[in-house]
């Protein structure tokens, strides 16, 4: 935290409002976030609030970006503590992804659910975070393929997207080929479609009666299209 008392008192009323902010996510939903209800809860006039938060885009902002760091952090606190193999790597990634998703909807639905009205995030603030789990699944495919864990995957990949591919590749410095690239990016789309449907109840009430053993089969399968198997096998 900074260090003089007004830097300090700032800090602490950004992070006040930060979690009043995660109330109103769960209580009202992003689209009708209201600075006037976060000033009240804070308990100050409404104006005083302006010379924290400029408006509720940048109320949104802060909000998106706490939601991107601490899924991160939890992701790759897994990840960190797994097993060496990828298989085991991909799994706790994929759990935790999951595990956060399943505790915290209303963040996650902010960051992967319906766009809010009016509003666009802006890229300075939020892409650094906001990649961070595509970025650690790729280079746990990068790492894999470089130990000779993995083989290239069959076939070839649209000419169209081989600059994209490319410059994936330029951007997070990895030596995967394009097909494992392509892999890599279905198996981001598969999780979140998979956390995505459970989280915002696209299964439908009592379809599944376990969705722990629901998703933990649809990881096992994703991994195997990976080529990529649990225990460092």
């Amino acid at each position: 935290m900074p260090g003089t008392p007004r830097e300090r008192a700032r800090e602490q009323t950004l992070e006040d409002i930060t979690r009043i902010g995660r109330q109103q996510l769960v209580e009202v939903g992003a689209a009708a976030l209201s600075l006037r209800a976060v000033a009240r809860e804070l308990g100050v006039v409404s104006s005083a609030i302006y010379r924290y938060v400029a408006n509720r885009d940048e109320l949104l902002t802060l909000l998106v970006v706490d939601a991107y760091t601490e899924l991160g952090d939890q992701v790759d606190a897994a990840v960190e503590a797994a097993g060496a193999g990828a298989g085991d790597r991909f799994t706790a990634l994929a759990l935790a992804v999951r595990a956060w998703a399943v505790r915290e909807p209303s963040r996650y639905a902010l960051l992967y659910g319906s766009p809010v009205p009016g509003y666009a995030a802006p890229a300075e603030r939020t892409t650094a975070q906001g990649t961070r789990v595509i970025t650690l699944l790729a280079r746990i495919m990068d790492d894999a393929w470089q130990s000779g864990e993995l083989e290239e995957a069959g076939g070839t990949v649209p000419a169209g997207l081989e600059a994209d591919f490319q410059a994936i590749r330029d951007q997070l410095s990895l030596a995967t080929p394009d097909t494992l690239v392509a892999a890599t990016v279905q198996a981001w789309s598969a999780l979140f479609g998979a956390v995505s449907f459970e989280v915002f109840g696209q299964y439908g009430a009592g379809t599944f009666a376990d969705t722990d053993a629901l998703f933990g089969y649809a990881v096992g399968r994703i991994a195997q299209q990976l080529g990529l198997r649990a225990d460092g096998g």
